[in-house]
């Protein structure tokens, strides 16, 4: 990273949405170790309701905010998707919509928004482009959640156009690493295998049991990569076509969940419930414009990246 990038952030306030969650705790590490100078924001739930209006311009009032960094969205696996259907459009498109408008209003000089691999079409060519984006509906058992998130892309670019408001639009794909939600009931396929997989052992366990095939296939992006990415877009990175950040690796859930079970030391069977929905049936990006646009590539291999989260787990519990 040049001085320039670091300077970037001297005497800046910038507010994380999201900012105590598991990217946004990463994210403000990240920072933190870019500039010994810049001054962050996270406007915590109990404080402030993203969700509402009044809320949301009390936060700026606050802040100051000269940057945002809008990490902050309801979410969950397939399982949540499926029960909050509604809950996941509304809160995720509200939040992001009202965010955006009020950081216009304050004139905040850099929006960055995360949005969502979620919403690329159900049969997007692999690997996805950004340029696909648009070619078809998402997956039915995130779709809500993934059009919320997309229309922040229409409203980036319609805001540029219009008053020349600087923001931005990553595409993430699925993240993991240390501090990731362990719940069953919300969690990921990652942490809910780890999860599943160390308690199995521990309770001397014959078995456990997997949602759908295991036949789809998934990318995985360690996070402390991601925090990294959205950073370096933040810098460096001044235009609203979309950006995937993704790790180039693709694993099929079968595969995934194997190695998990061995990194684990789980010896059990490992039983397929396909009752469960697989959901999208491949997922691998082309991230060849983050590397064009502002020089990002993830550096973490899945293995190392789940033998950290899997310590840190273990650790913890």
């Amino acid at each position: 990273m040049t001085r320039e990038h670091r300077k970037f952030w001297d005497d800046r306030t910038v507010m994380i949405t999201g900012g105590a969650g598991f990217l946004g705790s990463h994210l403000v590490e990240e920072l933190n170790s870019r500039s010994d100078n810049v001054d962050i924001f996270v406007p915590r739930s109990e404080e402030y309701d993203l969700r509402e209006k009044p809320d949301i311009k009390r936060a700026f009032e606050d802040s100051d905010a000269d940057t945002v960094i809008h990490l902050a969205a309801t979410v969950g696996g397939i399982g949540a998707n499926q029960e909050n259907p509604g809950r996941y459009f509304y809160d995720n498109a509200t939040m992001g919509i009202e965010l955006i408008e009020q950081a216009r209003q304050h004139n905040v000089d850099k929006f960055t928004i995360l949005g969502t691999i979620c919403a690329y079409p159900k049969h997007t060519p692999v690997p996805f482009s950004e340029e696909d984006l648009w070619n078809g509906y998402p997956e039915e058992t995130n779709a809500p959640y993934g059009i919320a998130k997309k229309a922040l892309l229409t409203q980036s670019k319609a805001y540029r156009k219009q008053w020349g408001f600087n923001s931005i639009y990553l595409l993430p794909v699925n993240l993991y690493g240390p501090r990731d939600d362990f719940d069953l009931q919300t969690s990921h396929v990652i942490p809910a295998i780890i999860r599943k997989c160390i308690e199995a052992r521990e309770q001397n366990k014959d078995a456990i049991t997997a949602w759908g095939t295991g036949e789809p296939t998934r990318e995985f992006l360690y996070v402390k990569d991601a925090a990294k990415g959205i950073l370096d877009a933040t810098e460096q990175y001044n235009s609203s076509d979309p950006v995937n950040l993704g790790s180039g690796e693709e694993i099929s859930i079968r595969e995934l969940i194997e190695l998990i079970a061995e990194m684990t030391g789980f010896e059990g069977e490992i039983n397929w419930d396909t009752s469960k929905p697989d959901g999208q049936p491949r997922r691998k990006l082309d991230t060849s414009r983050a590397k064009e646009r502002f020089g990002w590539e993830a550096s973490t291999r899945l293995r190392d990246g789940l033998e950290e989260t899997i310590e840190w787990y273990e650790f913890q519990n």
